[in-house]
């Protein structure tokens, strides 16, 4: 790694920027299927909950068939839900993650909203406002010994993420199968509601309404270090569980080679790339972005369900900062801990303020997705009252009636397009290296391997990359990266035209079975970027990074993209 002087001189220069922002095209749109999995009926179960929450609008005013993601039942939160596997075999985890039991709840109400609350870069607060974060997060652990079961503690805070993404929760109405906040088009409103509430009781444990979380700005390269204020081994922000070989001045990696890039300045191209893609490139639609439906009774969404902000910076900071050393790569680095690190709430208040950002650039599709089953979802949390209350995805999102915004930061990925190849390559010559789909598939990715994939139209269409039925270890962290005609073979070299996108799991439990799931890759910029012949068939080149042996790939395909 780079000394601290020549890190902090790459944090201050930005890679050149590949088109000029006057020249990128900004052409979206994508329609995926909306059926969900689980060969559950899903209709007659939720017409039989009676008075569960939001049963009565199922069959009043509304289409009976709907069937939106209801909150949980916290009496029936499992103890002892919370465990992964360990080479095959079921290791429980020594966790409760179940929140505090009270029957008493309530619809909430978003209060009135006189003046924002204005979450700053983390890496530019003022020493004052640090402090009165620090009081913050101090107060909180505090309560873990105090009062353990006040539902404001920093433990019973880090137990919800637990809770809600690693099993101890069933759905409504169908046992045994998990509610699982990750991997579908509740992520963002998920969490963001999750950040709401602990802002706000950060607010009220030191008296100050207007206190704002912090953001991680990594996708900046001034912040694309963890923020200072982090590292500091006498703060309440704090952290032991972190790896202590990405403590500053390394540079964060949002995405994962193996091995891992090392020249500083490669890393800021590849996450300046990885960002452009997730929030531009790679994005054709609401779904694209924000990821697969999941309704009740769905099994719960794998990986390649999730959207590709999820999928790619999200998740690329979640395994970069937890300890590789121990066992589930606490605390970060798994769904179960990651809320118990400080910095898990800034990570996801960037993540958020990614949402807020998309939502702004000018696309030739919408942003909104208007499905009553979208909207309807719901989730419980504690208030900075000590109150249960039932909140609803449709509430969250205009963030502005939540009372905050972000200070303002450059995002310069958006103009970080990959150059365009000058000349395409020979397909006849580099076909000679692959394979054809029906001899490969379906496979483990134990190496790397070269298909040839027809297509539907010759040259330059409108199209999608299909890897079909993918199956993983939920519990393992997963990384492999897709590159389309590449003659070079350079998998850590993200800038180039040739690539395509990735996929990142963070390790996870489920207990029941998680569904199958094709990545769906869009080609139509990327075809522009590699600047396409009038070819009827293109070379897929698959580069395992981590864990690629607890991958499989049912299949390959390229298909038309169905405009929205």
């Amino acid at each position: 790694m780079a000394s601290l002087q020549s890190s902090f001189t790459v944090l201050l220069t930005t890679p050149t920027a590949r088109v000029p922002p006057s020249q990128l095209a900004v052409t979206k749109r994508c329609v995926v299927s909306c059926s969900g999995g689980g060969g559950v009926d899903r209709r007659n179960m939720l017409l039989g909950l009676g008075g569960l929450y939001g049963a009565t609008s199922l069959v009043a005013g509304r289409k009976a068939e709907a069937n939106p993601i209801l909150p949980p039942d916290l009496s029936t939160c499992d103890p002892k839900g919370a465990w992964t596997t360990k080479n095959g075999e079921v290791v429980i985890l020594d966790v409760n993650c179940c929140p505090p039991f009270t029957d008493v709840q309530t619809d909430y109400k978003l209060p009135r909203v006189t003046k924002p609350r204005v979450r700053p870069a983390a890496h530019r607060m003022s020493p004052e406002y640090l402090a009165k974060y620090e009081l913050a997060i101090k107060r909180m652990r505090e309560l873990d010994v105090t009062d353990p079961d006040d539902p404001r503690g920093f433990t019973q805070q880090a137990n919800i993420h637990c809770a809600y993404c690693n099993g101890p929760y069933d759905q409504i109405g169908f046992p045994g199968i998990d509610l699982q906040v990750h991997n579908s088009w509740i992520f963002f409103a998920f969490h963001r509601w999750y950040l709401y509430f602990y802002e706000r009781i950060m607010g009220e444990l030191i008296g100050d309404p207007t206190f704002a979380l912090p953001y991680w700005n990594w996708d900046n390269p001034r912040g694309m270090q963890m923020p200072p204020a982090f590292d500091n081994e006498g703060s309440s922000l704090w952290d032991i569980n972190r790896d202590p070989a990405h403590r500053p001045p390394a540079l964060v990696t949002l995405t994962l080679t193996n091995p891992p890039v090392t020249d500083p300045v490669q890393i800021i191209a590849n996450n300046l790339t990885q960002m452009y893609k997730e929030m531009i490139g790679d994005v054709e639609s609401a779904i694209d972005f924000m990821g697969d439906p999941y309704r009740a009774g769905d099994a719960p969404p794998g990986r390649a369900s999730g959207g590709s902000s999820e999928g790619g910076s999200h998740a690329g900071v979640h395994v970069w900062t937890g300890n590789p050393a121990n066992d589930n790569r606490e605390d970060m680095g798994n769904f179960y801990s990651a809320g118990r690190d400080p910095i898990f709430y800034s990570h996801h208040a960037n993540v958020d303020r990614m949402w807020t950002i998309w939502k702004d650039i000018p696309a030739d599709y919408s942003k909104d997705i208007n499905e009553a089953d979208f909207k309807d979802a719901a989730f419980m949390f504690y208030d900075e009252k000590k109150k249960l209350v039932r909140v609803k995805v449709a509430d969250c999102l205009d963030y502005n009636k939540m009372g905050y915004k972000y200070e303002h930061s450059d995002t310069p990925w958006m103009a970080y397009r990959p150059a365009q190849r000058a000349l395409p390559v020979d397909i006849k010559k580099l076909s000679k290296k692959a394979e054809t789909a029906d001899k490969l598939f379906p496979l483990k990715l134990t190496k790397t391997v070269r298909v040839l994939v027809p297509k539907p139209s010759k040259g330059p269409a409108d199209e999608v990359l299909v890897l079909e039925k993918i199956v993983t270890d939920s519990t393992k962290l997963i990384r492999f990266d897709v590159f389309v005609n590449d003659e070079d073979d350079k998998p850590q070299e993200l800038d180039r035209a040739e690539y395509l996108g990735g996929f990142t799991q963070v390790p996870h439990r489920a207990r029941a079975q998680e569904s199958a799931s094709d990545l769906r890759l869009n080609l139509k910029e990327l075809y522009e970027n590699i600047n396409i012949a009038d070819d009827d068939a293109i070379v897929v080149t698959i580069v395992p990074h981590i864990n690629g042996d607890e991958v499989t790939i049912g299949g390959i395909k390229i298909i038309p993209r169905v405009a929205a």
